[in-house]
C-alpha cells in the first residue's frame, strides 16, 4: 500500500491545488486546460478510493480520500445559478475558513489597533494636553459636563441606526482597501482608530470615572463584534498589500489576485457582522436596559462570532493531507 500512495500522491496533491484554487475563484473561471485536468484528477482519485476501500486498513487514507473527492465532486457538479446555495455556502464554509486561513494577517491587525489603543490611553489619562493634540477637547467638555451624547441616539433609533452602521461599514471599507498601499493604508486606519478610541477612554475617566463608566457600558453591547470587524478588515487590506510586497513563488499580479479575492469575501462577510452590530448600537446601546444586558449582549455576541469564525466548517479541514 505505500507504493500505491507513492505512485498516486502526485496526482493528489494537484487535485488539492486545483481545489484550492477554488475556494477563491468559480469553476467557469479556470482555464480549459486545468478543468479538463480536474476532471481527470477527480476520476482518477475516486477510482483510488474504491481501492483504497477494498485492499487497504488504513482508515487515514480513506478519509483522506473520500474527503478529497467529496470536495472535487462538490466544486464540478454545483450549479452556479444557485444564488440561495452560493450564499450558504460562502457563511457555512468560505467565510470561516478563508479567516482561519490568513488568521495570522487577522491577529496583525488586531495587535497594531490593541496597542495603539493603550498608548493613547495611557496617555490621555496621565496627560490632560494630549486631548488637545489629537483633537479631543470636546470629548473632555462633555465629560467634565456630563453630556451623554449617545443617548441623543433614542430621539430617533432607526435613523442612527442605519447611519452608525453605515459609518461602520465606510471605516471598515477603508481600512481594506487602503493596504494596496502595501500594507501602509491598513496600518495607518488602525493606528487611528486606536488611537482615538484609546484616547476618548482615557480622556473621559481623567476628566469623570463615572462618566467613563457609563461610556463603557454603551459601547460594550455593540463594540465587541464592532471592533473586531474593523481589526479584521484591516487584516484583509494587510493581505492585499503583503501579495504586492511578497509573491511568493507566483508573479505579483497572480498573487495579487488570489489574495485579493479572499479578501474581498472577507470584507464582505465582516460588512454583514457590522449591520448586527449596528443595528444593537442603535437600539440596545443607548437604552435605558441595565447594564448587564448591554454587557451580557457584548460577551454573547462576541463569543458567538469567534466561536463561528473558529470552529465553523471544520468537517474537511482535518483530513486534507497524508
Amino acid at each position: 500500500m505505500s507504493r500505491f500512495i507513492d505512485e498516486r500522491k502526485n496526482n493528489w496533491e494537484k487535485l488539492e491545488g486545483l481545489l484550492e484554487i477554488l475556494e477563491t475563484s468559480p469553476l467557469r473561471g479556470l482555464p480549459r486546460a486545468q478543468v479538463r485536468e480536474l476532471g481527470e484528477l477527480y476520476r482518477r482519485a475516486a477510482a483510488d478510493l474504491a481501492i483504497a476501500r477494498a485492499e487497504s486498513r488504513d482508515p487515514r487514507l480513506v478519509n483522506y480520500l473520500n474527503s478529497l473527492v467529496i470536495r472535487a465532486h462538490g466544486k464540478i457538479y454545483r450549479a452556479e445559478t444557485q444564488g440561495a446555495g452560493l450564499i450558504r455556502q460562502f457563511f457555512a464554509k468560505d467565510f470561516p475558513r478563508i479567516f482561519r486561513k490568513n488568521w495570522k494577517f487577522m491577529t496583525l491587525a488586531a495587535g497594531v489597533e490593541v496597542a495603539f489603543t493603550i498608548f493613547a490611553f495611557i496617555l490621555a489619562y496621565n496627560d490632560a494636553q494630549f486631548a488637545e493634540v489629537i483633537g479631543l477637547e470636546n470629548v473632555r467638555y462633555a465629560a467634565e459636563n456630563k453630556i451623554y451624547w449617545w443617548k441623543d441616539i433614542n430621539e430617533a433609533n432607526q435613523i442612527a441606526s442605519a447611519g452608525l452602521f453605515t459609518h461602520n461599514i465606510r471605516v471598515s471599507f477603508y481600512a481594506f482597501t487602503l493596504g494596496a498601499f502595501f500594507c501602509i493604508g491598513s496600518l495607518y486606519i488602525l493606528a487611528v482608530n486606536g488611537l482615538h478610541f484609546g484616547g476618548v477612554l482615557g480622556v473621559c475617566y481623567r476628566a469623570d470615572p463615572a462618566f467613563a463608566n457609563e461610556l463603557v457600558t454603551f459601547v460594550v453591547g455593540h463594540g465587541v463584534i464592532e471592533t473586531a470587524c474593523i481589526w479584521f478588515a484591516g487584516g484583509a487590506g494587510i493581505m492585499i498589500g503583503y501579495a504586492m510586497i511578497n509573491p511568493g513563488d507566483l508573479t505579483r499580479a497572480q498573487a495579487l489576485k488570489q489574495n485579493g479575492m479572499e479578501a474581498a469575501r472577507l470584507a464582505v462577510g465582516f460588512a454583514c457582522i457590522l449591520i448586527v452590530a449596528g443595528i444593537i448600537e442603535g437600539f440596545l446601546s443607548p437604552s435605558l436596559l441595565p447594564a448587564w444586558v448591554k454587557f451580557g449582549t457584548g460577551i454573547l455576541t462576541g463569543t458567538a462570532m469567534f466561536a463561528y469564525l473558529l470552529l465553523v466548517g471544520r468537517d474537511n479541514e482535518n483530513v486534507r493531507t497524508i
